[in-house]
């Protein structure tokens, strides 16, 4: 389900019937040059590549190679991994006076309050 243009209660309302029936949504507007989008995947399951890190030959004691890693672009493996969205009704309700969230609003963008 997307939506735009609605009222904060309706996106609530409509985000808490899709998570309880496992339906994806997603919500977002623009006003000027400011914007903002939410997406409540439920719980979303997906693969990602990774490439391997080749490990330094020990014998070579000196030089930048004994320092960092070399990355073979040759050899990668498929990570599965899983993560579950929050609903609009939790990132809406954060209470911004404990310890926790004042270490976040110093990287939450001034657009999510634009929205509250």
């Amino acid at each position: 389900v997307c939506l735009t243009g609605c009222s904060r209660d309706v996106m609530v309302k409509i985000d808490q019937i899709c998570h309880k029936n496992s339906v994806k949504f997603f919500t977002g507007d623009v006003f000027g040059y400011h914007g903002y989008m939410f997406a409540d995947l439920g719980e979303h399951e997906f693969v990602e590549e990774k490439t391997k890190v080749a490990k330094v030959n020990p014998s070579v004691e000196d030089g930048p190679d004994t320092k960092k890693a070399k990355l073979d672009s040759a050899e990668t493996t498929m990570v599965k991994k899983r993560v579950v969205f929050c609903q609009l009704k939790e990132a809406l309700s954060v209470d911004w006076s404990g310890e926790k969230a004042k270490a976040a609003l110093k990287r939450t963008t001034p657009d999510y309050f634009l929205l509250q």
